[in-house]
């Protein structure tokens, strides 16, 4: 008896854990972005980014956000430029988007590499169910895109 509640123990502080450390994700609501490398317009600029194009919230500050992008490259952003509206990007050639979350379901639309979409919900079973731009909605593999964890 002592060892099964042991592990009920364990178990619900896992699961506390990862509650605790949910990967927070925004995406960028101006048509573009410059991500820089300190917290200041006067810090070196490292690259620009496109509207939708989603990020993990690493550090908030006062005006600014400290930013993880699907490389993994960190950088700063002024949270002026996020919105909390949130898109995953596609990482593979090609991803079907399907009428159900199952593989072999119709599919609804493809999308090609590093286009973001908006997330919906996670469907689980490794499903997303996302939006396209032009309304249509459907279900992509949680593997082949980033900004879902």
């Amino acid at each position: 008896m002592k060892l099964t509640h042991a592990f009920l123990v364990l178990g619900t502080l896992l699961v506390a854990a990862k509650s605790a450390y949910a990967l927070d994700y925004v995406s960028v609501a101006d048509s573009s972005a410059i991500l820089y490398e300190a917290d200041s317009l006067k810090s070196r600029k490292l690259y620009v980014v496109n509207r939708y194009m989603p990020l993990e919230q690493v550090i908030t500050a006062e005006n600014w956000v400290k930013v993880r992008d699907n490389a993994g490259s960190l950088a700063w952003i002024e949270k002026r430029a996020l919105s909390s509206k949130r898109y995953v990007m596609v990482t593979v050639a090609k991803a079907s988007v399907r009428q159900s979350p199952e593989q072999n379901a119709a599919v609804v639309f493809q999308v090609a590499q590093n286009v973001a979409v908006e997330w919906l919900a996670a469907s689980g079973g490794g499903w997303t169910k996302v939006r396209h731009q032009d309304g249509a909605t459907g279900y992509v593999r949680a593997t082949e895109v980033w900004g879902d964890e």
